[in-house]
């Protein structure tokens, strides 16, 4: 056995450059040719249902103003009613025709057993041939939505971040809980495919009330490249309209992605050089 691993160890490195080196070309050209193909034939969701977790703010709420442009029914789905109230009267004026909004936890299994049911009550079988919701939340409603995705051939949009694939200093939880809905959603695509489809999202740094200057100083920095969240929102609806698996906004940071696939010493330096040079003495002195 251990002749074996000292084998696979010698051959695989050459091996795996010469694949790459055949494969890479024709991988890339497939690839522009799927791009090209994905922004001709973009979805119509004019009269399908979408329903969207976290929808009194932030990505949630600009998402939901995004699919309203365009017609799509609304379930909008949040703690806080009142906001719900006013996020669902803009997407009525914005073009959507039906908005029901839907109080509650995504933490709470009888909550997210709510959504579904009160979504399905309201809009029915009938309203539409084809069902598209989109979920931002967490695994238990998308549990109770899989059985009506797989009769409308709907879609599975999950919200992850940047951290899920580089994770973040002083945001250890943070980007554990991320890296592991990554892992499950591309688990959970395979199960699923061809029934249902799942895109994942990976927002870098979104100007909402969580990312005030007053928060981010708060975990060691003065200044950080932020995107605007009406712009987010436009990114994530583009791309599911398209079919995309993965939708990184703002789009360069899909090029940190590539380094750390490719180098992951290179990330791992500057994040180590960030953490013991910036923000670590400014926890200290706090």
């Amino acid at each position: 056995m251990d002749m074996l691993h000292i084998i696979l160890n010698i051959l695989l490195p050459p091996l795996t450059i010469i694949f790459l080196f055949l494969f890479y070309p024709i991988y890339l050209f497939i690839k522009l040719l799927n791009c090209v193909r994905k922004h001709l034939c973009v979805e119509n969701v004019a009269g399908k249902v979408v329903l969207i977790t976290g929808a009194s703010s932030g990505i949630g709420e600009h998402v939901a103003y995004e699919y309203a442009k365009k017609g799509a029914d609304l379930a909008l789905v949040a703690r806080r009613e009142d906001r719900l109230h006013i996020v669902a009267e803009t997407s009525r004026k914005l073009g959507s025709r039906d908005v029901i909004i839907i109080p509650g936890d995504v933490t709470k299994i009888n909550d997210c057993m709510k959504f579904i049911s009160e979504t399905i009550s309201h809009f029915g079988k009938d309203a539409n041939p084809i069902m598209d919701t989109n979920f931002w939340g967490s695994t238990n409603i998308t549990y109770y939505a899989i059985p009506h995705l797989r009769k409308s051939k709907g879609k599975i949009v999950v919200i992850a971040s940047a951290a899920a694939k580089i994770a973040i200093p002083v945001a250890t939880i943070y980007s554990a809980s991320k890296a592991a809905l990554l892992g499950f959603y591309e688990a959970l695509r395979i199960e699923l495919n061809p029934d249902i489809k799942v895109t994942i999202v990976f927002p870098g740094l979104i100007s909402t009330d969580m990312t005030t200057p007053e928060i981010i100083k708060r975990h060691g920095s003065d200044f950080m490249v932020s995107e605007p969240v009406s712009r987010c929102a436009k990114a994530i609806f583009q791309g599911v309209c398209r079919g995309e698996e993965y939708v990184e906004t703002p789009s360069w940071i899909k090029w940190f992605f590539l380094v750390k696939s490719v180098c992951p010493e290179v990330i791992n330096s500057i994040f180590n050089y960030s953490f013991l040079h910036f923000i670590k003495p400014y926890f200290k002195r706090e």
